[in-house]
């Protein structure tokens, strides 16, 4: 541990560096669709409305920079349009192809399969558990000209609140520090299903007066907790779904269990920075060599525990109470040189190291001599990239290839975009990857006694290729093929008991969505639809065909444009299909073909409302629970909210 904190310090001093120009603006016409884009602090107020709103007159709203992991630069952006609506949420994102839990807080079951982003050391296991765990690149820095504040509020189910607070402040044109914290209590409305969780971030960005050296630090500390019941019994889901007056109060239903909840805690210190080697004053018209070195280390606990032990997961080595705990500590070291060309592009290699230690407390390791108590995996990653823009073109190319003993794997990853007009804009992409699966495949101990398994998996194979079209007078179009060898997944074996299994052939899926909002006067018709099919998955991987979104809603101005109004109908679905089934202890879902979910209409009615800086949204959340029928479900044995009264805003203070 000291060690890593001594390269962690002097590794500042190595490097001294970080000249790197503010990065293009990327397109913000995602969030300001045709109904929002005339509530734009830039429009109809007039140029000077976004200086009045400040009370240093001398700052602009184009002056407060929000920039991510990957370098893009976006303006902090006050408008109101249906798709900010959609991510008024937890998650703060659009959950399209995510159906949530009866209580914010829990998890997320997914309606389609997306390959994210490939690590190629193992990532941690209990994924159910991520959905709302910020990961390095979640992590935003900002620069900004006065003191900038964001509050996001969110009602929530029964005794409790949402609340994402963030204050950003610049000491100097060259530092910056934010410091933000999203906190969450709901008790629910089921027994024994109480949600808390903590995501506490803090970053500094730093450009020197030479505009040379440029340094990036965060420090996290998140704490994601979770009473867990079980769901409601298969004997009760008859009076669930007949709707039966003694039944519509939930805390009646008797849960498979009251006594257990699982927690995930997580702490992360991060740096990265660099310095432009170049003399030349100028470096926007010259070419640069810049050498860059990026440090991490992280501490991630799983928790399960349980009073007493319960048959819903079988035997137990330990009658007295259940707890058990996984372990990951990890540590990263990159160094690598980029250099930047203005006629050729921007070219990139470098070295990683990477060191993992899995591991497990508070498990009898008499009764489970026969398995690994750790696993520890250390070795060196070959990475590169290129990329060129110009006024038409877009590229960039990835790879990363590891050149250890213990892990083996590679990433390739290609994009391609091109600006067809003013309006049309085509990306293509390839990437190819294979790596290890999570560490809860591989090796897992537990005091239940079925829990207990040790795996040697083969590389998970992953092709995909998508192609998309981008048109606001049109229609936005995307296509996307995944191929998957040697699937990784979990399953109830034959003594009805969760085990991890690999599925040796290949599973091909296709996904085509269309998206287009439609306008008459003040009335707007937003409408999202998307078409899947697996084959080769024999009910290993399982999605709906058809995920739709659809709302109609009114929107203007009112009040002399004091007011900003949207108000109308937002309606999703997804066709039946074999829905994921969940297990608390693991955090994982696992495939089941016995119970087809969906068909559903979720319908909810919403008011949402902008007054200067603030943004007001109102919703009845599936107002229609009541009369088409109490057949919802997130998973198996666990309904999807009923009807509810949901309040949030967001606040921005520019001081």
């Amino acid at each position: 541990m000291k060690n890593y904190f001594l390269v962690f310090i002097l590794s500042i001093f190595i490097v001294r560096s970080y000249s790197q120009q503010k990065p293009p603006m990327i397109d913000l016409n995602e969030d300001i669709s045709l109904s929002g884009l005339a509530d734009s602090i830039r429009s109809n107020y007039g140029d000077q409305r976004s200086t009045r709103l400040l009370k240093n007159l001398n700052a602009k709203i184009e002056d407060y920079l929000i920039i991510n992991h990957d370098g893009d630069t976006i303006i902090v952006d006050t408008s109101l349009t249906i798709n900010k609506f959609h991510k008024i949420n937890y998650l703060r994102k659009d959950n399209f192809e995510l159906i949530p839990f009866s209580n914010t807080g829990h998890t997320y079951n997914d309606l389609s399969y997306s390959v994210d982003k490939v690590k190629l050391f193992p990532s941690f296991g209990s994924r159910a558990k991520h959905y709302s765990y910020m990961e390095i690149e979640d992590v935003n820095y900002y620069d900004v000209p006065t003191p900038f504040t964001e509050l996001m509020y969110r009602s929530v189910f029964e005794q409790g609140h949402l609340l994402d607070a963030l204050y950003s402040l610049n000491t100097s044109r060259q530092f910056n520090f934010t410091i933000s914290r999203k906190g969450l209590r709901s008790l629910g409305n089921y027994q024994h299903f109480l949600s808390s969780s903590s995501n506490f971030r803090f970053s500094t960005n730093y450009n020197s007066k030479d505009k040379k050296y440029k340094l990036r630090t965060h420090y996290v500390s998140q704490k994601l907790f979770a009473e867990q019941n079980g769901g409601i019994r298969d004997e009760d889901i008859i009076d669930f779904e007949n709707g039966d007056d003694q039944f519509l109060d939930r805390s009646v239903f008797d849960p498979y269990f009251e006594n257990a909840d699982n927690e995930l805690v997580g702490r992360r210190y991060y740096i990265d920075h660099s310095f432009n080697l170049n003399k030349k004053s100028d470096s926007i018209k010259s070419n640069n060599l810049i050498i860059g070195n990026t440090i991490s280390y992280e501490k991630r606990f799983y928790k399960f525990n349980q009073s007493s032990a319960n048959e819903y997961f079988g035997e137990s080595y330990n009658f007295s109470g259940i707890n058990d705990k996984s372990r990951l500590r990890s540590f990263l070291f990159k160094i690598d040189a980029d250099y930047k060309t203005k006629k050729l592009g921007d070219f990139n290699l470098g070295l990683e190291y990477n060191n993992h230690k899995y591991s497990f407390g508070n498990i009898d390791s008499l009764n489970t001599s026969g398995i690994l108590d750790k696993i520890k995996h250390s070795g060196m990653i070959f990475y590169g990239s290129y990329s060129k823009r110009t006024d038409k073109f877009n590229v960039n190319a990835n790879f990363s290839s590891s050149i250890s003993e213990d892990i083996s794997g590679n990433t390739l990853d290609g994009t391609l975009s091109y600006k067809l007009n003013d309006d049309i804009n085509i990306m293509g992409n390839i990437s190819i990857s294979s790596h290890q699966p999570n560490y809860n495949f591989s090796l897992f101990k537990s005091n239940y006694i079925s829990y207990n398994w040790e795996n040697s998996f083969k590389n998970v194979e992953n092709k995909e290729f998508s192609l998309e079209i981008k048109s606001d007078k049109y229609l936005n179009i995307s296509f996307d093929y995944i191929g998957v060898d040697n699937y990784t997944y979990f399953k109830k074996d034959d003594l009805n008991l969760v085990k991890p299994f690999q599925y040796p052939e290949n599973i091909n899926l296709i996904k085509f969505r269309i998206s287009r909002e439609f306008s008459i006067n003040k009335f707007f018709i937003d409408n999202e639809i998307q078409y899947q099919k697996i084959s080769n998955a024999s009910g290993v991987l399982n999605v709906p065909e058809l995920i739709a979104r659809n709302s109609v809603y009114f929107s203007s101005h009112l009040l002399d444009k004091a007011l900003f109004l949207q108000t109308g109908f937002s309606v999703s679905y997804f066709s039946k299909f074999y829905m994921n089934s969940y297990d608390p202890l693991l955090s994982e879902f696992y495939t089941q073909n016995i119970k087809k979910i969906g068909g559903f209409p979720l319908i909810d009615f919403f008011v949402n409302a902008k007054i200067q800086q603030t943004r007001l949204y109102f919703k009845l959340e599936h107002f229609n629970s009541s009369f088409t029928g109490y057949n919802f479900y997130s998973a198996p044995n666990y309904p999807y909210r009923d009807f509810s009264f949901r309040f949030g805003l967001v606040w921005n203070f520019f001081l």
